[in-house]
C-alpha cells in the first residue's frame, strides 16, 4: 500500500521578500504596510505593487505590537442567546454595526451575557487587549457591565440612553427619541377619537421602556382628566409571549378598552393574536400601535402594523462610527478623544440631535391598517 501524499506546505510571502521584489529595506516596507508616515509616494506604490504581486497579507499579531491596533471590536449584548437569535431588533442593530465595521477593515467580536457569571468573563476579555473598543447595548438598569467595561480601559460606545452615569460623566451613546415617538404614537391614537388608550410597556429596567412610558403620559396627562387611568397601563418584557400576557391581563381588567400602544412591534403581535382569540377587531373594536417597524413583520402582521419606526440599522452604524473615530484618536494622543465623538459624524440625520456625548436619532410614524 502507498503511503498517503503529504502535500507540502505552502510557505508565506515574508517581509523580507516584499523588501526584495520592491527593491527597498525591510523597514520601509513596514513603515507602509503599518500605515507609517515618511515613505516617498513613488517607494510606497513599489512597495504596495510587490504586496499586490507576492500576495503577502501582513501578520496581525506583529502589526499589532507595532500599530497598537488589533482592528477587532467587541459587540456586547446584555442579553441571552435566545433573545438575540429570536429578536430582529438585534439582527438590524447587528449588520449596521457589521457594515461599518467592514468598511474600516475591522473584525466584529461577539459577546453575550447569559448571566452574572458571564460579565466577569466578558470584562476579562476586554481588559486583555484583544480588541480596540466595545459596542454595548440593551443594558439593564442594574447591569455591572457598565464599570467593569469602564475598568477594562476600552473606548466604548453604548446603544441606549445610559441609565446612569461613568466614573467620568456621562458616556457614549446613540439612541433613538422614544419619549417622542411615543407621543407621536399616542396622539396618533387620539386623534382617531380613541379615548381608552392602553399601553404595554417594554422591560422597566431599560431606558427605551422608561422613555416610552413617559412618552405616553405625557400625552395622557392631556387628556380631560389629567393623567390617564394607572389600569390602562400593563408591563410586559418586549416579547411576543410578553405581549400576549399583557393583553390578556389587560382585557380582563379593561374590556372596554378600545387603543394599545404596544412598546414594541413584537410586543403589538404578541396583543394582535390575543385580540383576534377574543373577537376583537382591529382596528374597528381596537386600534394598535407598535414601536420599530421592523420589517417585514410589521408589514406582514394581521392586520399591517401602524407603528413608529426607528432606523435601527442606522443606529448601529453611527455607535461603529463613533468608536472608530474615538479609538483612533485615543490612539493618536488627542486630547479628551475618548469623549468626542458627536460632532462630524458624516450620514447623521441632519434631525439628530446631540445631547453632549449622545446622538438621538428621530422617529417616524408609519400609518397602515392596524390604526
Amino acid at each position: 500500500m502507498r503511503s498517503p501524499v503529504v502535500p507540502e506546505a505552502v510557505s508565506r510571502p515574508t517581509l523580507e521578500a516584499v523588501a526584495t521584489r520592491a527593491g527597498v529595506s525591510r523597514a520601509t516596507v513596514s513603515r507602509v504596510v503599518n500605515g507609517g508616515y515618511g515613505v516617498r509616494e513613488s517607494l510606497a506604490e513599489r512597495v504596495r505593487r510587490a504586496v499586490a504581486e507576492l500576495g503577502y497579507v501582513p501578520n496581525q499579531a506583529a502589526r499589532s505590537l507595532v500599530t497598537k491596533r488589533h482592528d477587532a471590536v467587541a459587540v456586547v449584548i446584555a442579553e441571552p442567546e435566545a433573545r438575540v437569535f429570536t429578536d430582529p431588533f438585534f439582527a438590524l442593530q447587528l449588520r449596521g454595526i457589521s457594515k461599518e465595521l467592514t468598511a474600516h477593515d475591522n473584525q466584529l467580536v461577539l459577546l453575550l451575557t447569559e448571566g452574572r457569571d458571564d460579565h466577569t468573563r466578558v470584562a476579562r476579555y476586554l481588559a486583555g487587549g484583544h480588541v480596540d473598543g466595545a459596542l454595548v447595548f440593551s443594558l439593564h438598569l442594574d447591569d455591572p457591565l457598565p464599570g467593569l467595561i469602564h475598568d477594562a480601559g476600552v473606548p466604548t460606545v453604548f446603544g441606549g440612553r445610559p441609565g446612569w452615569r461613568d466614573r467620568t460623566g456621562t458616556p457614549l451613546y446613540v439612541d433613538t427619541d422614544n419619549r417622542g415617538g411615543a407621543r407621536t404614537a399616542v396622539r396618533h391614537l387620539a386623534g382617531l377619537g380613541r379615548t381608552r388608550i392602553a399601553h404595554i410597556t417594554g422591560a422597566l429596567d431599560q431606558t427605551s421602556a422608561v422613555d416610552r412610558l413617559d412618552g405616553y403620559r405625557d400625552v395622557m396627562a392631556e387628556t380631560a382628566d389629567g393623567g390617564g387611568d394607572p389600569s390602562l397601563v400593563v408591563e410586559s418584557d418586549f416579547t411576543p409571549a410578553g405581549g400576549e400576557r399583557a393583553m390578556r391581563e389587560l382585557l380582563d381588567r379593561r374590556p372596554d378598552v378600545d387603543a394599545v400602544f404596544a412598546a414594541n412591534d413584537l410586543t403589538a403581535l404578541g396583543a394582535l393574536r390575543v385580540l383576534r382569540e377574543r373577537g376583537l377587531r382591529v382596528p374597528e373594536d381596537v386600534a394598535v400601535v407598535g414601536f420599530d417597524d421592523m420589517l417585514p413583520l410589521a408589514e406582514q402582521s394581521d392586520p399591517p402594523l401602524t407603528t413608529v419606526r426607528q432606523d435601527i440599522e442606522q443606529m448601529g452604524r453611527l455607535m461603529a462610527r463613533m468608536l472608530l473615530r474615538g479609538a483612533s484618536a485615543l490612539r493618536d494622543g488627542s486630547t479628551g478623544a475618548g469623549r468626542e465623538g458627536t460632532s462630524g459624524l458624516g450620514g447623521v440625520d441632519p434631525a439628530a440631535r446631540t445631547p453632549g456625548p449622545g446622538v438621538i436619532l428621530p422617529t417616524t410614524l408609519i400609518r397602515r391598517e392596524s390604526a
